[in-house]
């Protein structure tokens, strides 16, 4: 779901970009391979996408969890926040980049549970830390660490909350349209 206001900054490309904001496009194509449109309205404040740049990048290097897990949690951030854009794209990135199985990936949209115990406790714990605000119940976590999962995954959570926050909330912003390469991923948020 978009915020009400929508902010009136226009995106910004390698073509009209500044000296701030050129150096921080330049390394999002070289890490990613295009500019996301949500990038080019991110890049309005250099030092927002610089911080997700770096935070997104060290959890997909330096987390505990497998790439497939990996989009199990930014998918269900993406879906607690309501972040129409994110979820298409990591929908996307679970299909085709981190094989995340069809049912997995719509259950998570569709905020059902996903079959497989161990991702479903993932998902679930995920979503409880955003609903919760990094507060989650004590059976919460019994039932997360009993699913095979350590404390350390924790903290990888709490970092992929960080780095999703950053953009969930900035596509609420710019009502970021949808890039071409996710559009059969598309996703209405259901309140």
């Amino acid at each position: 779901m978009n915020s009400e206001y929508k902010v009136t900054l226009s995106p910004i490309t390698l073509e009209n970009a500044d000296n701030k904001a050129r150096p921080v496009l330049d390394k999002a194509l070289k890490e990613v391979g295009f500019i996301p449109n949500m990038y080019t309205f991110m890049v309005n404040s250099p030092a927002l996408l610089e911080l997700y740049l770096h935070g997104y990048g060290l959890f997909r290097k330096e987390s505990a969890f497998s790439p497939a897990e990996q989009e199990v949690v930014f998918l269900a951030i993406s879906r607690e926040n309501a972040c129409h854009y994110c979820v298409a794209a990591h929908s996307m990135l679970a299909d085709k980049i981190s094989n995340v199985p069809t049912d997995v990936i719509y259950a998570i949209r569709n905020g059902e549970n996903i079959v497989d115990s161990k991702l479903n406790s993932l998902s679930a714990f995920t979503q409880i830390m955003v609903k919760s605000h990094g507060r989650p119940g004590r059976a919460d976590v019994d039932t997360f660490l009993n699913a095979g999962y350590s404390e350390c995954h924790i903290l990888d959570i709490i970092l992929a909350i960080a780095v999703k926050t950053l953009s969930n909330y900035s596509n609420h912003f710019f009502h970021t349209p949808v890039d071409d390469m996710f559009k059969e991923y598309r996703w209405i948020a259901r309140n």
